[in-house]
């Protein structure tokens, strides 16, 4: 992807500060909560770093062409923030209309304290609208699956600029993509059920486990998955729809799983047979 001149210095400081943070998917249950505060407290002395460093520079025009070239500058800034939100800012919060004022405004920074976010696609054309310049509507989501809940931020381009225009908040079941969100709650966080959701075999492509400077490509069977199984993040993630959210029958989910500094991603493959779905493709 073409980055701007702020993009590029906003991830160049990000890479830096990031690579000192214990990555989020990487907590195992042995993590205390001291080393828990640790991470909170590293991540948000560096979200308020990059804040700082966002807010004294201009946002050139190119950066609305993509909107990931603008909303990781939305997210660091709160200048920007102040700038590209439609004030007083409309919120639809379990069927209740409200409205946030300029001065009630807190910043938020979505997924920039974890490190890494996710994209879920129902198929070849959803997934290359992430680049298509003409995509005006995008929707970031943070889907709480404990909770049940999904907050939407709403932006749209207009006259050549990306603005935050409206939120709005839901129950999960209420999400156009519920039925799968719901199976990958319960895949990413049942050790059980993961196993019985694979194919028959499984592709991979990733590293070996027998050897840390090479990858591998070939089938694996189920009872061969724990060698391989990628950490996968459970609990509150975070989405971008590009274009349209709809309801769709599609039997075919691309999962993404992307580092926002360390150039990290594990794609996963889901199909829909016989009306459940499978797990039969992982790259990392």
């Amino acid at each position: 992807m073409r980055k701007s001149t702020v993009i590029i210095q906003l991830m160049v400081v990000m890479t830096s500060a990031l690579w000192m943070l214990p990555g989020c998917m990487n907590r195992t249950s042995e993590t205390t909560d001291a080393d828990s505060l640790r991470v909170d407290t590293l991540a948000t002395d560096t979200v308020d770093s990059l804040s700082k460093m966002v807010d004294e520079m201009p946002i050139p025009a190119s950066a609305d062409e993509l909107f990931d070239d603008f909303f990781f500058t939305y997210a660091a800034s709160r200048k920007v923030q102040n700038s590209r939100t439609l004030f007083p800012l409309k919120v639809m919060e379990y069927g209740k209309a409200s409205v946030i004022e300029k001065q009630q405004w807190k910043v938020e920074h979505f997924f920039m304290k974890q490190g890494y976010y996710t994209l879920i696609f129902n198929g070849m054309r959803q997934l290359n609208s992430m680049k298509d310049t003409t995509v005006n509507n995008v929707i970031v989501e943070r889907i709480n699956m404990v909770k049940s809940v999904v907050k939407q931020w709403h932006f749209l381009r207009s006259n050549g600029q990306w603005k935050l225009t409206d939120i709005k908040v839901m129950p999960l079941k209420e999400h156009a993509d519920a039925a799968f969100l719901s199976f990958y709650q319960k895949f990413s966080s049942n050790a059980e059920f993961q196993q019985a959701s694979l194919a028959e075999t499984v592709t991979f492509t990733g590293p070996d486990p027998e050897d840390d400077f090479s990858t591998m490509t070939g089938e694996i069977l189920p009872e061969q998955w724990p060698m391989f199984a990628p950490q996968l993040p459970t609990g509150t993630i975070y989405n971008i729809v590009y274009g349209v959210q709809e309801k769709t029958s599609s039997s075919i989910r691309y999962f993404l799983i992307r580092g926002i500094a360390n150039g990290l991603q594990t794609d996963l493959t889901f199909m829909k047979t016989n009306g459940k779905w499978k797990l039969t493709q992982v790259t990392t």
